[in-house]
C-alpha cells in the first residue's frame, strides 16, 4: 500500500454523517442486510449511494467496523482494493460498502477473493443498472444477493415532497378498486398538478438539489451512462458510443418511435445485428424502453415494436415540449415494467402479463380499439379518479 487510507476512513464517516434520513427508500428495509454480499444495481442518479449511507448510519454505532467508499476514487489510482480490505480487516472492520465498482477493473474477481478470503467480512456493493454478473472471471452468480434499483414512483415522489404516504398497490387493486382508491386519496390532495411536476422531474431525486438545472443535468448523467459506463461493463468501443449517443437523438425527437428498423439502420450505418445491439445497451443503460410482441420477447435478438424513453424526466430533459400522448405512454410504460411483463398487443397500447390490454390516452379517449377485448381498460390522463373500467393514469404510479 502506497499511501495511508485514513483519508477514505475521514471522507466516510464525513458523507455518512451528512446524509439525511427523512426520506428512505422502501428498499432500504427489504434488502436481507445479512447476507454476506449484497449488490444493487441501478440508473446513475437514482439514490444508490444514499442507500448505502442511510444503511450505515442507521445500523452501525461503531464506526471502526464500517467504511463507505466510491471505487473511482483517486486513491485507486496507487492503491489496490485489495491492500484497502487487508487494512480494513486487520484493523476491526467486519463490513465494506462499495459504490461504483464497475469503474474498478476486474471487480468480481476482487470481491469474490474478499468473500473467499475473509469469512467474516460482509460487502454491499453498488453498480450501473447494466451491471451483469459474468460467469466467466470472478463467477459471483450464486454468491450475491443482487437487487435493483429504480427511479422514484409517483407514489415515492408523493412521500419524498410529503404530500401524500400511501401503500404499495397491486395492478388487481388498481383494476377492481381503483374507484374507491383514487377517490380516498383525491379528497385530501389535488393530485393532477403534482402529477404534472411527477412527469417533468420526479423519477430522479436529485431534481430536490438544482430544479432549474435539473434537465441539463439530467442530460449529462445519459452522456455519462453512454460515455464511462457502457465502455466500463460492456467494453464499447469509441464509434460504438458515437453511435449510441447518435441513435438516443434520433430516438428522443421521435417517441413513441414506431421504427423502420431498416432506415434506422442506414442512418447509423451499421448491421441489423449491431443495430439491435445498440437498442439493448441503452435499455440496459436505462435510457430506453422496447416495446416487443410476446413472441418477438423471447427471441434474444429481436426487432422491437415501439420504442420510448426510459422515462418522462428524460423526454422532457430532451425536448422541453414532448407530445402529450407520448408523455402518458411513456408514464405507463416506466411505472408498470418494473414488476410486470409489457407486450405489443395487436389491439390497444400494451399488453400486461400476457392479458390485459391498455388504451392509453386522454380525457376523450373511448373504447372504440379495444371494445371486443376481454380484460380491456383505458389508463386516461386528466382524471382525479374513473369508472368501471376507466382508470386513472396516474393511479398506474402506485405499482412500486
Amino acid at each position: 500500500m502506497n499511501e495511508s487510507p485514513d483519508i477514505l476512513y475521514r471522507n466516510s464517516k464525513r458523507s455518512v454523517q451528512q446524509v439525511s434520513m427523512k426520506f428512505q427508500r422502501e428498499l432500504l428495509h427489504s434488502i436481507n442486510w445479512n447476507a454476506r454480499i449484497i449488490g444493487i444495481k441501478g440508473p446513475k442518479g437514482v439514490g444508490k449511494s444514499t442507500l448505502l449511507k442511510q444503511r450505515i448510519k442507521e445500523a452501525f454505532t461503531d464506526e471502526s467496523k464500517v467504511l463507505y467508499v466510491s471505487l473511482d476514487n483517486m486513491w485507486f489510482a496507487n492503491n489496490t482494493l485489495a491492500d484497502l480490505v487487508e487494512y480494513h480487516y486487520t484493523h476491526g472492520g467486519t463490513h465494506l460498502f462499495l459504490d461504483e465498482v464497475h469503474k474498478y477493473e476486474h471487480w468480481q474477481t476482487y470481491i469474490k477473493n474478499i468473500y473467499d478470503d475473509y469469512p467474516t467480512m460482509n460487502v454491499v456493493f453498488t453498480g450501473s443498472s447494466m451491471l451483469k454478473l459474468t460467469k466467466g472471471e470472478g463467477d459471483l452468480s450464486r454468491r450475491v444477493a443482487m437487487h435493483t434499483m429504480n427511479g422514484l414512483s409517483f407514489r415515492e415522489y408523493l412521500m419524498f415532497e410529503d404530500i401524500l404516504h400511501h401503500e404499495k398497490l397491486s395492478l388487481d387493486d388498481i383494476l377492481t378498486r381503483h374507484v374507491q382508491i383514487a377517490s380516498e386519496i383525491a379528497v385530501n390532495v389535488r393530485i393532477l398538478p403534482h402529477f404534472e411536476r411527477y412527469c417533468r422531474h420526479g423519477y430522479y431525486p436529485f431534481y430536490k438539489e438544482d430544479l432549474e438545472g435539473f434537465h441539463a443535468k439530467l442530460m449529462e448523467v445519459a452522456q455519462q451512462t453512454i460515455e464511462l459506463d457502457m465502455p466500463a461493463v460492456d467494453k464499447v468501443e469509441y464509434i460504438t458510443i458515437q453511435k449510441l449517443k447518435k441513435l438516443l437523438g434520433i430516438i428522443a425527437l421521435q417517441v413513441p418511435f414506431v421504427p423502420k428498423m431498416e432506415e434506422l439502420y442506414r442512418q447509423l450505418e451499421t448491421s441489423r445485428e449491431q443495430g439491435l445491439k445498440l437498442l439493448d445497451l441503452l435499455e440496459r443503460g436505462a435510457l430506453l424502453g422496447q416495446l416487443k410482441t410476446r413472441v418477438k420477447a423471447f427471441k434474444q435478438m429481436s426487432s422491437p415494436e415501439k420504442l420510448f424513453l426510459d422515462n418522462t424526466n428524460l423526454m422532457y430533459a430532451f425536448n422541453p415540449n414532448p407530445a402529450i400522448g407520448t408523455v402518458r405512454e411513456t408514464y405507463f410504460y416506466n411505472q408498470t415494467c418494473h414488476n410486470h411483463e409489457l407486450n405489443a398487443p395487436k389491439q390497444g397500447d400494451f399488453l400486461v402479463d400476457g392479458k390485459y390490454t391498455f388504451e392509453v390516452g386522454g380525457v376523450d379517449k373511448r373504447f372504440e380499439q379495444i371494445k371486443d377485448l376481454p380484460d380491456s381498460f383505458l389508463a386516461i390522463d386528466g382524471v382525479e379518479f374513473g369508472r368501471g373500467n376507466k382508470i386513472p393514469l396516474w393511479l398506474f404510479g402506485f405499482l412500486y
